[in-house]
């Protein structure tokens, strides 16, 4: 998918146009793992708050890690590492940040 913007010219190469779909489909990846981490975020704030108690805290806690953690591998892998931005901008808990990766 391109726009005339950033649509390939003639001139690129076959290889040109394959990066530029990897791109735009690593683009797409991150904004999925991101909506789903946002969600996660958000049912276990709704529970804190009391407006969503339909599901136990602790499988708020470990649903929101577990898309917690897909979104920092994701970011990582396109070589974003700072996930400092990413914490204070969704203000991520501290509780989530500490059962990263745990099962």
């Amino acid at each position: 998918m391109f726009s005339k913007r950033n649509a390939p010219s003639a001139r690129d190469s076959g290889f040109d146009v394959l990066q530029h779909e990897m791109a735009g489909e690593a683009a797409a990846a991150l904004g999925r793992i991101g909506t789903r981490m946002e969600v996660a975020l958000a049912a276990l704030r709704a529970f804190d708050t009391g407006e969503d108690r339909s599901q136990p805290r602790d499988a708020l806690v470990k649903a929101a890690a577990k898309a917690t953690w897909m979104f920092f591998v994701q970011r990582e892998s396109l070589g974003l590492r700072d996930q400092r931005p990413v914490i204070a901008h969704h203000q991520i808990p501290r509780e989530v940040l500490l059962r990263l990766g745990a099962s």
